[in-house]
């Protein structure tokens, strides 16, 4: 009997999801990409429900939103405060905040996550939440470098779960990657098209494959920026100007490494690496290892490649 109740709901959701419009979105993390992705979503007119584990974190999360609205109304509406005021309530009208879940994705149309690049942590999230969330319900994550069908395998609504991945700063940012997985169905791929579209953004197709189209090229562009630094072929200060002012890119790769976090880079790389320890893209660096066992992060400790303090 379950498993006919189960090809039920199934046969029903696949049907259901080709006529889905995403309104209410239930974001979990809020984290400055949370944050920043609810901010979105809210100002497109979208209901969002933004959760995480202490209503502290979540009225940080909101005070953030609150100040990147309003520098959005300095610009937009500068001969116009009370439009801007106006502007600001009506984006926070549309955000609503708790620490209840499991609650909150029984009335939701995605489930978005957005929190710490940790595969179990986003497995358990899921999997406790498929039980919960309605049939049509499409689950997504926000992963720049996790396999999206390593996080879906704790659920089973492997057709209804793909990739969203957001750039930061997300209310600047206009790229969304869309990820599916072989398992992913058209009608939800087209689904998570639709709503990145309705951000605002511009979405390009990705297969799960690792680093998906943007991560896959960057991240081994800024590895070997550091194995060349390694070998003695270039100062990182030369290699910076020289991207900087050959290639015309806004940042060199040191700098960039310091500004997206040296932790970070070492975590993408090291799990890369484990699942392709042949691949020499994927190759670990002392150097990056090094300054990561120091506390060596970037711009956010006040030292990575260069000093900040």
């Amino acid at each position: 009997m379950a498993f006919f109740t189960h090809r039920i709901c199934r046969g029903f959701s696949s049907s259901a999801l080709r006529n889905v419009v995403i309104k209410h979105v239930t974001i979990i993390g809020g984290g400055q990409m949370g944050a920043g992705i609810a901010q979105v979503a809210a100002t497109t007119g979208h209901s969002v429900t933004l959760v995480d584990t202490s209503d502290d974190i979540l009225k940080k999360s909101v005070k953030g939103i609150e100040g990147s609205l309003k520098r959005v109304v300095k610009k937009k509406f500068a001969d116009k405060p009370e439009a801007g005021e106006e502007f600001i309530q009506k984006v926070l009208q549309n955000v609503s905040t708790s620490t209840d879940a499991a609650t909150t994705v029984q009335g939701t149309d995605l489930v978005l996550e957005a929190i710490v690049e940790n595969l179990k942590i986003k497995q358990d999230i899921f999997g406790g939440l498929d039980k919960l969330a309605p049939a049509h319900t499409i689950f997504a994550s926000n992963t720049s470098s996790l396999p999206i069908a390593d996080i879906a395998s704790s659920t089973k609504r492997l057709d209804r779960f793909g990739g969203l991945h957001f750039f930061n700063p997300v209310p600047m940012m206009k790229l969304v990657e869309v990820i599916g997985t072989p398992a992913t169905s058209q009608e939800t791929f087209d689904s998570l098209l639709n709503f990145s579209k309705a951000l605002g953004k511009t979405p390009v197709s990705c297969k799960d494959t690792p680093g998906f189209i943007v991560n896959r090229l960057l991240v081994p562009y800024m590895m070997e920026a550091i194995r060349l630094h390694e070998r003695g072929h270039g100062s990182k200060e030369d290699i910076d100007i020289g991207m900087k002012l050959g290639a015309g890119y806004p940042m060199g790769p040191f700098e960039l490494l310091d500004y997206v976090g040296l932790d970070t880079a070492k975590f993408i790389i090291d799990g890369w690496s484990a699942m392709d320890p042949e691949n020499p893209l994927f190759a670990p660096s002392e150097l990056l290892n090094k300054l990561v066992a120091e506390g060596k992060y970037g711009k956010k400790t006040g030292e990575g490649f260069y000093k900040y303090k």
